[in-house]
């Protein structure tokens, strides 16, 4: 059996660089076009990626500045008695701001990555000559499969996100969640966690949080119901309700608590042991629990000093006796 050497020589040789010549001639557009293309586009992005989280980082370091009426040199004076507790931390404050500061900042500079990534793969594969069409489409699947089968983790993560940006509460605030009732440790994208009185803490979703009430925002009111006896003279517990707030406000130790004068708003109910007569006054927030010990511990002093007395509960006991009992009641035993 005999086998046919290829041929050879400088004909053969001609061709083929002819050939090679050809090719290259023809495909000169694809292996010079199509990278300086894709290369552009990769510039492109991680031009516009820097400019965007330098962007994201000048709003961050903006909500990172302190306010106007927030010194850091600024400290809390303190007593002998512990009014000191009734200053408003401003660490917490600056804790809080960092932190949803950094989250947010961190949480638009993955998203703008993620975006320009998504981006750049089509453009590229759209250069290379891949049909976008079924890869798009299989792409919309497999998120709508993800969608339904993580749609609370994709709650969560929205949620919390919208907590953040609406700053509808912080670390350092005292909010109410339903079950879960205290101080706020962290605020993240997915949970939060609360510390209540016990000390427990709490975790909660932020996809199942539906109502929140913050005690910490702008300003809070310390309320104080008095009960008085109904002999009492009700023009002189109002002057002596009056005289406590004023002489509180006065007070050094209280002047950066107290937003205005306490103001006595007058008889709340008539219950049956007493009188009962409210006072009540505007305070920074976090403070008016403490404010309202403070003035329960005053007003009872000055009602003490003004002879006014605090009623005991009123209850009327009936004794029956032998001879209570009707006439013919021995007839009727007998």
């Amino acid at each position: 059996m005999s086998h046919t050497a290829p041929p050879t020589g400088p004909s053969t040789a001609a061709q083929t660089a002819a050939s090679w010549s050809d090719w290259i001639g023809d495909h000169t557009a694809a292996l010079i076009g199509i990278p300086l293309r894709i290369a552009l586009i990769v510039v492109v992005l991680l031009v516009l990626r820097a400019v965007a989280k330098r962007a994201i980082t000048r709003v961050v370091q903006r909500v990172l500045e302190p306010s106007a009426g927030e010194s850091e040199s600024s400290r809390p004076r303190r007593s002998n008695r512990g009014a000191a507790v009734l200053h408003r931390d401003r660490s917490r404050a600056r804790q809080r701001r960092e932190q949803r500061a950094r989250t947010i900042g961190s949480v638009l500079s993955s998203a703008v990555t993620i975006v320009l990534f998504m981006v750049g793969v089509a453009m590229v594969l759209d250069q290379v000559g891949i049909a976008l069409g079924p890869l798009l489409a299989s792409a919309g699947v497999v998120g709508l499969a993800i969608g339904f089968g993580a749609q609370s983790l994709v709650a969560d993560y929205l949620s919390g996100l919208l907590i953040m940006i609406e700053d509808q509460y912080g670390v350092g605030d005292s909010v109410d969640l339903g079950e879960a009732v205290g101080e706020v440790e962290h605020v993240g994208l997915r949970l939060t966690h609360v510390r209540d009185l016990n000390g427990g803490l709490w975790h909660i979703r932020n996809g199942e949080i539906l109502r929140v009430r913050n005690d910490s925002q702008e300003w809070a009111r310390a309320v104080l119901d008095v009960a008085v006896a109904y002999d009492a003279d009700l023009d002189t517990v109002h002057r002596v309700l009056e005289d406590t707030g004023r002489a509180l406000r006065q007070d050094p130790d209280f002047a950066d608590v107290l937003l205005e004068d306490p103001a006595v708003w007058g008889v709340q109910s008539l219950d049956a042991d007493g009188v009962l007569v409210r006072l009540a006054v505007k305070t920074v927030p976090l403070q008016q629990w403490g404010v309202t010990r403070e003035l329960r511990r005053r007003v009872k002093e000055a009602l003490d000093a003004a002879g006014i007395d605090i009623p005991f509960p009123q209850r009327t006991v009936w004794v029956r006796t032998n001879a209570e009992e009707p006439a013919g009641a021995d007839a009727l035993t007998r």
